[in-house]
């Protein structure tokens, strides 16, 4: 056989080979179903992440589902085995996952922490005892809320804040507010710029405001949801001991930064002629009051996350919500009644975490 023959033959079984990939590939994403569009999911990184960045992300997110065990550090005591356990799709809680917090109805501090407070360790390892609410405690139940936006919430600058708080309604429309005073751990890193008022600073964290960064939330979170030490909150909720570290400080540090980078939720269908009605009620009727369109970020050494205006549906402010939602307990400088004001984005998936239900407010009434 000539060597061009031999050359043409073996071009011909290459083109064959190549074409039977590409038939396959092609039969292959026909069966592949198509991934679900960006304002369907709660998931996933905000844009503008180097590479560096998404592997630090993706090390978060991994280390946020992990489940614990008694041989991992779990507990002794403890709510749940896994941050993702309660936050499933980084989504609102079911009342299944619900926590609940324990004290006394007045903003002198936290009476009960010297017997487990101010969060119940309902469950145990075996040979432990599980907690129980102490005699004159008041309690209330906390739904997990939506991990999604929080970087952009946490980077809002606290002048921002407090240009919209009102704590006694002096412009007279009906709306008045107040920001959480609260004492901030001592390892958290400042923002620029922080106020403080008798030392203490705003929080923006937590279904109260009470926690300052999400660091603070993210440590007292293992300590407190699952008995994980860390070198954050080093003592155990059993025995009031210093322990040592049952998770590393660059784990806390990746899942820290997995809840910072998460996207801001994307609303579905905003030119649909009927979101704009609605919406044109929403605010005619005052929601818009508290629930504010637009927040905006100051500096933050994530780049994609300073300086950018977003649409969370909230003014992190405590309003007031009367007896009805009065539960005897606090936090922070809060009164019994008062409730941040939750932030309202992906609200409409919000049953996609829970069970094909709405669960609201913060106890998921």
């Amino acid at each position: 056989m000539s060597r061009s023959v031999l050359h043409l033959n073996t071009a011909m079984l290459a083109m064959a080979a190549i074409g039977s990939v590409v038939i396959t590939l092609s039969a292959c994403r026909k069966m592949i179903p198509e991934g679900l569009a960006e304002d369907q999911l709660l998931d996933g990184p905000v844009d503008g992440l180097n590479g560096a960045q998404l592997a630090q992300f993706h090390a978060g997110d991994e280390a946020f589902s992990q489940v614990f065990t008694a041989s991992t550090g779990l507990g002794p005591l403890f709510v749940s085995t896994s941050c993702g356990s309660c936050h499933a799709g980084d989504g609102r809680g079911h009342p299944f996952t619900s926590l609940t917090r324990f004290g006394q109805p007045d903003a002198n501090g936290n009476q009960f922490l010297d017997q487990g407070g101010p969060q119940l360790q309902h469950r145990a390892l075996p040979g432990f005892e599980p907690e129980s609410i102490p005699a004159g405690a008041t309690h209330t139940l906390l739904l997990p809320p939506p991990n999604t936006g929080l970087g952009f919430l946490d980077a809002v600058t606290d002048d921002e804040v407090l240009s919209h708080a009102d704590a006694n309604d002096a412009d007279g429309d009906g709306v008045s507010g107040v920001p959480n005073w609260s004492t901030p751990a001592i390892y958290c890193t400042m923002r620029p710029n922080t106020i403080y008022q008798d030392g203490k600073c705003i929080g923006r964290q937590g279904r109260k405001g009470a926690t300052y960064d999400l660091l603070q939330q993210t440590s007292t979170a293992y300590n407190q949801d699952m008995g994980i030490n860390s070198e954050y909150a080093s003592t155990s909720t059993y025995s009031g001991l210093s322990v040592d570290a049952d998770v590393s400080t660059t784990t806390v540090q990746n899942v820290v930064f997995y809840l910072k980078t998460l996207k801001a939720p994307v609303q579905r269908d905003r030119a649909n002629q009927d979101v704009i009605a609605g919406e044109n009620v929403f605010v005619s009727i005052g929601c818009g009051k508290c629930h504010l369109a637009e927040l905006h970020t100051g500096e933050s050494p994530i780049e994609p996350l300073a300086t950018r205006t977003f649409r969370p549906s909230s003014d992190l402010w405590l309003p007031d919500m009367g007896p009805g939602l009065d539960d005897g307990y606090t936090e922070g400088n809060a009164l019994t009644s008062e409730w941040k004001t939750p932030p309202l984005w992906g609200l409409g998936l919000s049953p996609v975490s829970q069970g094909g239900s709405y669960y609201l407010m913060h106890d998921g009434r």
